[in-house]
């Protein structure tokens, strides 16, 4: 009986063989067509392959987009900072090109005033309750700072020294709401026209220039500057331009009304001038008149 099954094995493997060599003979033969069984095992492939492909498909994609999205996240994340950055630099450098051209302003203005004592100085102060009034910068008597000198910008006059101490200065504005607050002026024309500035309109933002003889002509636009009779303020600090005339309450005289040349809202800085050429016994008063 054993050695019935060991023949019985023999012959299955030698036609194993045989039939392992035909079908190697039989693929290695050119033909036009497939056979059946290799058309159900590529069909059945094709079709396990189109089951499974779209899914797959789905998923990687799924997760690349998944990628791109937190890439583009990222990105965005990045450029956003990047942005935040030149904004904040953009301002910055807007704020110098500012503050350097204040500075050359001022620069180029003292330059105009060789003929009087000048102060440079910062604003420190400003109090909300009195914005229109009163501004306190870093000069006082120890340099040189006294009561009444003029008080000017790049721009033209705002107003005047209120009270010094000792290093610290309290600027009396021309928009204060003080009728003490007078200055002699002139309207620069072929023939100039004096008055004196008393007051400041806040409805229409606007110097009051008053006491301009009735037989005057003044038109728009025209400049005003010290005209220096008073005393105390330099001669020829520009004030403003006249954006109205009107007749006063009495009829007798003339007001103009005065855009002023300097920003009563913004000042950063600012330079005290003092009238040198003058002694003190020269100095007439508090007030210009």
């Amino acid at each position: 009986m054993p050695q019935f099954f060991l023949n019985k094995r023999l012959i299955l493997l030698l036609v194993s063989i045989i039939v392992l060599v035909a079908l190697i003979g039989f693929s290695l033969k050119d033909r036009k067509e497939l056979t059946w069984a290799e058309q159900f095992i590529r069909d059945s492939a094709g079709l396990v392959q189109s089951v499974f492909h779209q899914p797959a498909k789905s998923i990687s994609s799924f997760f690349k987009n998944v990628t791109d999205i937190k890439n583009t996240y990222e990105e965005n994340k990045r450029l956003k900072e990047r942005l935040d950055d030149y904004v904040s630099l953009q301002t910055k450098v807007q704020d110098l090109e500012k503050k350097n051209q204040t500075l050359r302003d001022i620069l180029d203005k003292s330059e105009s005033l060789r003929d009087f004592e000048q102060i440079h100085a910062t604003v420190i102060a400003r109090n909300p309750e009195r914005w229109n009034e009163l501004i306190t910068v870093n000069r006082g008597k120890q340099h040189g700072v006294k009561e009444n000198m003029a008080v000017i910008t790049a721009s033209g006059l705002i107003g005047k020294v209120k009270f010094a101490s000792q290093f610290t200065s309290s600027i009396q504005l021309l928009s204060a709401p003080d009728r003490r607050n007078r200055i002699s002026a002139y309207v620069q024309g072929e023939k100039n026209v004096f008055g004196l500035i008393e007051g400041y309109d806040t409805e229409k933002g606007a110097l009051l220039l008053k006491r301009i003889p009735f037989d005057s002509n003044l038109e728009v636009n025209q400049k005003v500057l010290t005209s220096g009779l008073g005393g105390i303020f330099p001669e020829g600090l520009l004030i403003g331009d006249i954006i109205e005339v009107v007749p006063d309450d009495y009829g007798l005289t003339k007001m103009a009304y005065l855009k002023p040349s300097a920003d009563f809202y913004e000042i950063d800085h600012v330079i005290i001038v003092d009238r040198t050429m003058l002694s003190e016994e020269e100095v007439v008063g508090g007030d210009e008149s």
